[in-house]
């Protein structure tokens, strides 16, 4: 089975994973409004590549661990370390590393 898409419910926003030629690509998906209208926004917050080493990747996932538990006082992933690792895993399957 390969999973080219999920979808994570974050804090205040959601998270889409798309896999990509080289991995896979973390996006914000945001509402905007502009002259009235109201339209959709992706904010890339992370590309993450098959060859990159898992330090990067891990590094990748705390970025985006604070958009999908939000941060504590001192602006750290408010997230133990398991919780970073699901969403580490949860990407790394998406881009099939």
């Amino acid at each position: 089975m390969n999973i080219k898409t999920i979808v994570i419910e974050g804090h205040e926003k959601d998270i889409k994973i798309s896999r990509t030629e080289r991995g896979a690509e973390v996006t914000i998906e945001q509402s905007t409004r502009h002259d009235g209208g109201a339209g959709k926004q992706d904010i890339c917050i992370a590309h993450i590549a098959r060859d990159e080493d898992r330090d990067a990747r891990y590094a990748k996932a705390v970025e985006v661990a604070k958009v999908v538990y939000g941060t504590d006082r001192r602006g750290r992933a408010a997230a133990t370390n398991s919780m970073v690792h699901d969403v580490l895993n949860e990407m790394e399957r998406v881009a099939g590393c």
